[in-house]
C-alpha cells in the first residue's frame, strides 16, 4: 500500500514478517539509529538517534546539529528544540523524519502519517489515501513503528541497531525555563525597532 499526497512524497507500506526479538507491546520503548543509505547501499551521511516512549519520539540528527526534534503524536505536535538559544520552535516541514518516524497502526497507517503531514503543514487541504504497491516502507507489527522508508530515487531511511529497552522520560519533555519562539511577534519586534526602515513592508 502506498501513501500519497499531492504535496508529499509517497510513503510505502507492506507488514513485516517479524519483529526485533525481545519486543512486547506496541507501547514499549525503544531507541534505534537511523541509517539513510543510497540505492546501492551505501551510507550517505551519519546516522540520527532516534528514542521511542509510547507516542513520543525524540529525533537527534547530525543535519540540525543545534538541538534535536520532539514529536508526540497524540498531542499533535511536532518541536525543534533549539539548545544553544534555549527556544523552541514548531517542527513544520524542517524535516521529513517527523512525518515518517511516528507510532502507526501496522494495518492502517494512513490516518497516523496523515496527522503528523497535517502538522507540519496545517494549511494543506489535499486528500491522503492508501494503495496497493509492490514497493514497500517496513512497518514492524509489534512496536507499531516503521523500520524502512524508500523514496522513488531507491534512497532508503533505515531504523538499524533497534534496542528494546526503557527510554529516561526527560528525553522527550521541552527543558524548563525554554520558550517558544512565535515568529510573527519577532517580525513585530523587529518593525518595531531601528532596523526596520520605513518601506521595508512596500510589495
Amino acid at each position: 500500500m502506498a501513501l500519497t499526497s499531492a504535496a508529499s512524497v509517497g510513503l510505502l507500506l507492506m507488514l513485516s514478517a517479524s519483529a526485533p526479538s525481545g519486543a512486547g507491546s506496541p507501547e514499549r520503548d525503544f531507541s534505534a539509529d537511523i541509517v539513510k543509505r543510497d540505492a546501492a547501499g551505501a551510507m550517505l551521511g551519519l546516522p540520527a538517534k532516534l528514542s521511542v516512549s509510547g507516542f513520543k519520539t525524540r529525533i537527534d540528527t547530525p543535519d540540525a546539529a543545534g538541538g534535536f526534534f520532539l514529536t508526540d503524536s497524540a498531542a499533535g505536535t511536532a518541536f525543534f528544540i533549539r539548545s544553544a538559544q534555549r527556544l523552541y520552535v514548531d517542527a513544520k516541514q524542517s524535516t521529513p523524519l517527523t512525518r515518517i518516524f511516528v507510532r502507526v497502526e501496522p494495518r492502517d497507517p494512513c490516518p497516523q502519517w496523515q496527522a503528523a503531514a497535517e502538522i507540519a503543514d496545517s494549511s494543506s487541504r489535499d486528500k491522503w489515501q492508501c494503495e496497493p504497491t509492490k514497493e514497500a516502507a517496513v512497518i514492524d507489527p509489534v512496536l507499531h513503528f516503521p523500520v524502512k522508508w524508500r523514496s522513488p530515487n531507491g534512497e532508503t531511511v533505515v531504523l538499524e541497531n533497534i534496542r528494546i529497552e526503557a527510554q529516561p522520560p526527560d528525553l522527550f519533555g521541552i527543558p524548563a525555563g525554554y520558550h517558544k519562539l512565535d515568529p510573527q511577534a519577532l517580525i513585530e519586534r523587529i518593525k518595531h525597532s531601528d532596523v526596520w526602515a520605513p518601506g521595508n513592508d512596500a510589495h
